[in-house]
């Protein structure tokens, strides 16, 4: 009898189990059915899946895969399609204007304040316009081109010049240079100095310190858990690793009480959050305190490091696979003076150009940018769209659209300089100019932008004067700098090596 009653509980144990996987599996198909049924997006082309789930999606951006799986489904359904029940991606040019205007009601959606993990919002996570263009005005002088051709120029050039010195060194000492390695250190080593008031040395010590690669780790964890919150869970695992990775906010923020301290205490000298506390206080209500400062400096090092080193990679991979183009534009930098200013730079057309292609093609952030469509919905392109949808634009698809870009898929820099009979570059088009958006578009543009394109006409400009013969070494191939996409491009090989000829 006792072996009758255990069989029996146990059976009873078994069917429970059983029931329950089932009352599961019958509500996850009840809210999927229902998702489907009440899908705000349904009339809008797209993959049948993207009706009920937005797992698809997911997967494609926790792979690096977002931008290039965004893309591929504009080329099979059109300029606008479903990625999601609640989410659309948008590739028409009008549609496009419509949402980036000034004044237009389509807000950041909560990804981006999803996205940061720090006790007070930023300027690239603040929702709210007033918010947003209170806290801009503050910071944006401290970026324009007259302050940073006064107060920062000749920094920017010193660290480019050791940057080429070191590249140099490496390709003759040792064989190869991985530039990838170097211009990230250049964009480091700037951003840092700009921030904090004072150089990290990263390029005299040929590798980031701790707190630069404690920040990258903190961003891509912060990637991650947007699209998938459970994996906070991977913070309890006690490996360095981890650690930096999804608990590394305490670390960030101590170690940018630098640059709170630096700004009270050296306000005489060139320090970009000296002048903005200083601004602040002319205002009389002291709008920005040092939990502001901690976090717009690690802002500023975050959207000013990986996005000018990655495009400067692309750019030296795509001019040494040219020899032709390559030994043009050694030609035109030769006519430089000695001492040239980035207004000499400035000055020369084909230089310019390739930074422009290489944004076109190759920009380090050609990602969405996920807005929410305001009260009463809007009609974008062929459908209209309803309100709370998150719409995203990606300059991935945008720069390669066949109806406003010649050959889009075809590095080439003439397109930006005017033709043999002095017609206007295919660029200057009406199209083309409002495509083209590396620094983002509208009044959430890039702050930054007089800095990057600074930083990167020098770069251009010594590289190319100073290291003149080089190639592509043989371990740099397509497959290794093919893209990775986790928010920013970077080389799949996370390495790009060069060598005399």
């Amino acid at each position: 009898m006792a072996r009758q009653d255990s069989s029996f509980d146990g059976g009873a144990g078994l069917n429970k189990y059983v029931l329950t996987l089932l009352l599961l599996a019958g509500i996850t198909l009840a809210k999927v059915a229902y998702t489907g049924l009440t899908c705000r997006t349904k009339h809008l082309p797209g993959p049948w899946y993207t009706r009920f789930t937005h797992l698809r999606l997911k997967r494609a951006v926790v792979t690096g895969r977002r931008a290039f799986y965004i893309h591929d489904l504009h080329q099979k359904y059109g300029p606008i399609v479903r990625l999601s029940p609640d989410e659309v991606a948008v590739a028409d040019l009008n549609a496009f204007k419509e949402i980036h205007k000034i004044g237009s009601g389509f807000l950041k959606s909560t990804w981006y304040e999803r996205l940061a993990n720090f006790p007070k919002k930023g300027m690239f996570t603040m929702i709210d316009p007033k918010e947003y263009a209170s806290r801009r005005k503050l910071l944006s002088g401290s970026f324009s081109k007259s302050y940073l051709m006064t107060h920062w120029e000749s920094t920017i050039r010193e660290k480019v010049n050791l940057c080429v010195s070191k590249i140099k060194d490496s390709a003759t000492q040792n064989g190869t240079a991985d530039v990838y390695n170097w211009w990230m250190l250049l964009a480091s080593d700037v951003t840092a100095h700009l921030a904090f008031g004072e150089s990290f040395g990263m390029l005299e010590a040929g590798k980031a310190n701790q707190f630069m690669r404690v920040l990258k780790k903190l961003t891509m964890g912060a990637g991650i858990m947007v699209e998938l919150p459970f994996l906070r869970l991977l913070g309890f695992i006690p490996t360095a690793n981890m650690q930096e990775m999804f608990n590394g906010n305490d670390y960030i923020l101590k170690g940018a009480d630098r640059a709170v301290e630096l700004a009270r205490t050296r306000t005489g000298e060139n320090n970009v959050f000296a002048k903005v506390i200083q601004e602040g206080e002319k205002e009389g209500d002291g709008r920005i305190d040092d939990m502001d400062v901690r976090i717009e400096a690690s802002n500023i090092i975050i959207a000013g490091t990986d996005t000018t080193g990655v495009t400067l990679t692309y750019l030296t991979w795509a001019v040494l696979q040219r020899p032709a183009l390559q030994k043009v534009l050694e030609e035109e930098v030769a006519t430089l003076p000695e001492d040239f200013k980035e207004k000499d730079v400035t000055e020369l057309p084909l230089l310019n150009a390739i930074i422009e292609e290489t944004h076109r093609l190759y920009g380090a952030a050609p990602s969405s940018l996920p807005r929410v469509v305001p009260k009463g919905g809007s009609q974008l392109g062929a459908y209209f769209i309803p309100a709370e949808t998150t719409v995203c634009t990606q300059a991935y698809t945008i720069h390669r659209d066949p109806n406003i870009w010649t050959n889009p898929l075809t590095f080439n820099p003439y397109r930006w300089l005017p033709g043999e009979d002095g017609s206007p570059a295919e660029a200057l088009s009406a199209d083309a100019k409002i495509a083209f958006h590396p620094f983002g578009v509208g009044q959430r543009s890039c702050v930054g932008i007089h800095l990057a394109r600074m930083e990167m006409r020098y770069a251009v400009a010594f590289m190319f004067r100073e290291c003149k013969g080089l190639k592509l070494a043989p371990s740099t191939t397509p497959e290794t700098m093919e893209f990775e996409n986790f928010f920013l491009i970077t080389p799949k090989g996370h390495r790009c090596d060069v060598q005399f000829a």
